[in-house]
């Protein structure tokens, strides 16, 4: 898949995640993804465990992402966005660092900025 196909699917699945609709967001994932966030200190498997993390982090503070940049880097793709919320803060810096399988993500790893 090329670099042009995968900023595009990072960037409608930004959209889905601003929707707060689990579904939605969920459907961008392959079924045995993993999402690591060293920042809330665990990992999220799988539809259950992502959906979970999506309902707690998202949902629950209204969080909106703004994407800043998208940079392919080592087999991955390194992307820069902006959190704003109703958490500590309002707002911070965010990147999440994505690895793809075909057209789903198969692994991302999170943090705050």
């Amino acid at each position: 898949m090329t670099n042009g196909r995968r900023e595009t699917i990072v960037a409608e699945w930004i959209q889905a995640a601003n929707t707060h609709d689990p579904e939605r967001f969920l459907a961008f994932f392959a079924d045995d993804a993993v999402l690591d966030d060293p920042s809330v200190g665990r990992s999220f498997e799988g539809a259950d465990g992502i959906g979970e993390y999506y309902r707690d982090y998202f949902i629950g503070y209204g969080t909106r992402t703004r994407l800043i940049g998208m940079t392919p880097q080592d087999g991955h793709l390194h992307v820069e966005v902006h959190f704003t919320g109703e958490f500590p803060g309002g707002q911070t810096g965010g990147i999440f660092d994505i690895t793809f399988t075909g057209d789903q993500i198969r692994f991302i790893r999170a943090d705050l900025a």
